[in-house]
């Protein structure tokens, strides 16, 4: 940590913990020990991160948002308020299932909207967007967008987060994407 991360004082930050250049952590935080967290983020209040968990540079968690040992976040991923991630898929309070834990993976610029739910074991794609409220059981490829309970797919979106039509042209910046795959990819 340098002088340029903030971390409020309510905040709890347990050792053996690496948080990058620019990072802020909000009120009633907790990072566990073990976690890493890259640079320029911010963890909105009541943010609980690890242990042992990774996340990129440049991620937005907004309140109330857990991420629990298993999951990654790479890179400029968003996640709304109250999002939440889950590491075991049977879960009981009287059975011990840490060994079982699933990792689950959020690629590069996705964004998971408020108050979804992402089940372990999925791998959410580049740039692919999570609609609020929604349950995500299965992957997402790059750029899809899903909506629902459990999660499905109605369309595409471009790195700038802007629904693609038939085209696949990005309305805000022309940018030309095609089909890759599952999912999509940008044209260079």
């Amino acid at each position: 940590m340098t002088n340029t991360t903030f971390i409020h004082s309510s905040a709890v930050v347990d050792g053996n913990v690496e948080i990058g250049d620019g990072t802020k952590v909000w009120h009633f935080c907790h990072v566990l020990s073990g976690s890493a967290i890259g640079s320029d983020c911010v963890l909105g209040q009541n943010v609980m991160v690890g242990p042992d968990v990774r996340i990129g540079d440049r991620c937005k968690l907004q309140n109330n948002v857990s991420v629990y040992n298993g999951v990654e976040l790479e890179d400029d991923v968003f996640c709304g308020p109250s999002c939440v991630f889950t590491n075991v898929l049977t879960p009981r309070a009287f059975v011990e299932r840490k060994d079982e834990f699933l990792p689950t993976i959020v690629r590069k610029g996705a964004t998971i909207g408020a108050n979804a739910t992402v089940i372990c074991g999925t791998t959410i794609g580049r740039y692919a967007m999570i609609g609020a409220g929604a349950v995500v059981t299965r992957d997402v490829p790059d750029h899809q967008l899903v909506i629902g309970s459990p999660a499905r797919a109605i369309g595409w979106v471009s790195i700038a987060g802007e629904r693609l039509d038939d085209s696949l042209v990005c309305p805000r910046t022309g940018e030309i994407y095609r089909r890759a795959g599952d999912g999509l990819t940008l044209v260079e």
